[in-house]
């Protein structure tokens, strides 16, 4: 009997700290914060709130400046010097005065507030602080994956005429983004799997005026369809059950730099009509909102699959398509670019040794040849994975062709339509090598593999953990 996957844990509920040594205040506080959807903790004092963070750091902290065993600003350094160094902070006094204040936000207090509060207004003063955190969060994780493995910046590598032409495009429109006050044009990269259309992307962001600003890089295939839009257009509080709090949008995180929306094909039919609108109007609403927000980001598309089939297949709007091929950039598959592949090969080696210190790696004439004719139909991607292992496995020196371990010339064909190669199979053992073949073809990117068998991601995850792939 196949098992059934259980269903996700519903999300855990914000959870907040608060210190104050009045009883009755504190219990009325995580009584309405309670009734809110937060869940609340209470300390009288700092050893019992330094107990609370030991135990599980909060989510934000409402700190008394006033306590029994000490002064609440003593507390906020020991976070900020600490674990709670993120953590957001609303301080309340009964004194309000102005030396604490100061204090308290020289050591990153999010809010301050003079005591006594109306619990509603305390109430909205948490959601700001903490769709703050929020979106600097946001933004900070972006700005950490553009600089993720690229210390020495943005670069497409290779010398055929197809990357130079990118290259050269790259430049061109960059210029046209002269500065960030201007509606740059939308551009389309396409190719197939694995050919550098990411790094495309990042070379055009970091060729023009927008370069200091955020690149947000979003994965349309990455993410289940009743996700997506919460994740592109934002949401209010209160716009689902789980919607404790505002939430800022990929769209509107990427302001005054780039989106990059890859995977284009993959968005849902429901959610083409509610992106053209963002891209016609540069406003976008977020769900629950009745308020239209003006955005100024740059829209970066790309994608592996046929659009054109796609419109007259009716899985893409000709409106969003027409919207989206303003600047079309076409990415060369590897095949195809000739001496750039040896070239590869040994960029990839160096940095492979580099990483690991191991001795540089160099390629016989034998191998040299059989990297310029395999196909490499997961292209770049798949080469510099091939070439990873290979420096990984023989810790530098010579590499010959048997070090390479390429698939030999049908190797991955697939089986004869009258199904003679499967006679013998059960249906799990069948399945199970479908799945292996599609895997194997797609340089192990599920999302292709997931097409090529005409699945969804999700059930190609669930088919892959069955099989433990």
């Amino acid at each position: 009997m196949t098992s059934v996957p259980e269903p996700p844990s519903p999300p855990r509920p914000t959870e907040l700290l608060m210190v104050e040594d009045e009883e009755f205040f504190a219990r009325a506080v995580a009584k309405r914060l309670g009734k809110a959807g937060y869940s609340c903790r209470t300390a009288g004092t700092l050893d019992k709130a330094r107990e609370c963070c030991r135990e599980r750091m909060p989510d934000m902290i409402i700190l008394d400046m006033r306590l029994p065993d000490g002064s609440g600003l003593d507390f906020l350094a020991e976070l900020r010097n600490g674990p709670g160094a993120e953590v957001p902070v609303l301080v309340l006094s009964a004194y309000g005065e102005l030396d604490d204040a100061v204090a308290a936000m020289k050591l990153a207090a999010s809010d301050y507030l003079k005591k006594p509060i109306d619990l509603d207004e305390l109430l909205v003063n948490i959601d700001k602080v903490l769709a703050k955190a929020e979106l600097a969060r946001s933004l900070a994780y972006s700005r950490k994956r553009e600089r993720h493995g690229r210390p020495e910046g943005v670069s497409l590598l290779g010398e055929c005429e197809g990357i130079r032409a990118i290259r050269s495009q790259a430049e061109r429109i960059g210029a046209l983004v002269a500065n960030p006050g201007i509606v740059p044009p939308t551009v389309l990269i396409l190719g197939e799997t694995g050919t550098g259309k990411d790094v495309t992307a990042r070379l055009l962001h970091a060729t023009s005026a927008r370069r200091d600003r955020p690149f947000v890089h979003m994965d349309c295939a990455a993410l289940p369809k009743d996700l997506i839009e919460a994740e592109l257009f934002g949401h209010e509080k209160g716009a689902f059950t789980s919607a404790h709090v505002e939430r800022t949008g990929l769209i509107e995180a990427a302001e005054d730099g780039a989106l990059f929306l890859d995977e284009i094909g993959e968005l849902p039919l429901e959610l083409q009509a509610k992106l053209l609108a963002v891209l016609e109007r540069r406003t976008l609403r977020r769900i629950g909102s009745t308020r239209e927000r003006s955005v100024d980001c740059w829209f970066i598309a790309a994608t592996n699959r046929d659009l054109d089939v796609m419109v007259r297949e009716g899985r893409l709007r000709s409106d969003l398509y027409f919207r989206l091929n303003v600047l079309t950039l076409r990415m060369p598959p590897l095949r195809e670019r000739g001496g750039d592949i040896f070239m590869l090969a040994q960029e990839f080696a160096r940095q492979t040794a580099t990483r690991y210190g191991l001795p540089a790696t160099r390629f016989a004439a034998d191998a040299q040849t059989a990297l310029g004719r395999y196909a490499w139909p997961g292209n770049v991607r798949e080469l510099k994975h091939l070439i990873e292992r290979v420096v990984l496995l023989s810790g530098g020196g010579q590499v010959n062709t048997d070090a390479l371990m390429l698939p030999t010339p049908g190797a991955t064909a697939t089986a004869p339509a009258d199904g003679a190669a499967l006679d013998l199979l059960t249906l799990d053992q069948a399945e199970r090598l479908l799945i292996e073949r599609a895997l194997a073809r797609s340089s192990n990117n599920v999302s292709e593999a997931a097409r090529m068998l005409g699945v969804t991601r999700m059930v190609m995850r669930y088919r892959m953990k069955k099989y433990g792939l």
